[in-house]
């Protein structure tokens, strides 16, 4: 893997470096962002917000609340139960179990998208990083750049240390 990434203290550099990159001709999806903490009022912090996760967790409620209405409507009318007068199907406690049914949906739908969405479980083996991320300094890099040369000038911002790898 080849790789050209800067090292910044500061957001407002890394968001120059981003701007930088950008200028240079990079799309954003080749442009690699990774920091210890959230930069949400800033534009590299909002890159990937978009997710799928709220309607897996919506569609993983509705096949919960699903299978716990028929789980426990279609038990009560196999063994039907006669009770001095009351109903077969009950609602008030087969609420409880729908209930149940469709808030486990929904978590085990997050948990799979979170999972698959982050490419979990998997080695990081060639993906850029530096331990030097985990000390508060943001990451601004180009994966297996055209012409990394090109970019180092992009990325050599006041503050920044830019850093080419090849392994």
């Amino acid at each position: 893997m080849k790789a050209v990434y800067g090292l910044y203290a500061e957001p407002e550099l890394a968001q120059q470096a981003v701007d930088n990159l950008r200028a240079a001709g990079v799309a954003d999806a080749d442009i690699t962002v990774i920091s210890s903490e959230p930069f949400e009022h800033f534009e590299f912090g909002h890159r990937d917000a978009k997710t799928v996760m709220p309607w897996m967790a919506v569609v993983g409620g509705l096949v919960g609340m699903t299978t716990g209405y028929l789980l426990t409507s279609v038990t009560q009318m196999a063994w039907p139960l006669k009770t001095s007068g009351m109903p077969i199907v009950s609602w008030w406690p087969n609420l409880i179990v729908i209930f149940e049914l469709t808030m486990l949906g929904a978590i085990v739908a997050s948990v799979i998208t979170l999972l698959v969405s982050a490419k979990l479980p998997g080695s990081r083996a060639g993906k850029l990083y530096d331990p030097e991320v985990s000390d508060g300094y943001i990451l601004v890099g180009v994966e297996n750049p055209s012409d990394p040369a090109r970019l180092e000038p992009a990325l050599a911002i006041n503050g920044g240390r830019v850093k080419s790898v090849e392994s």
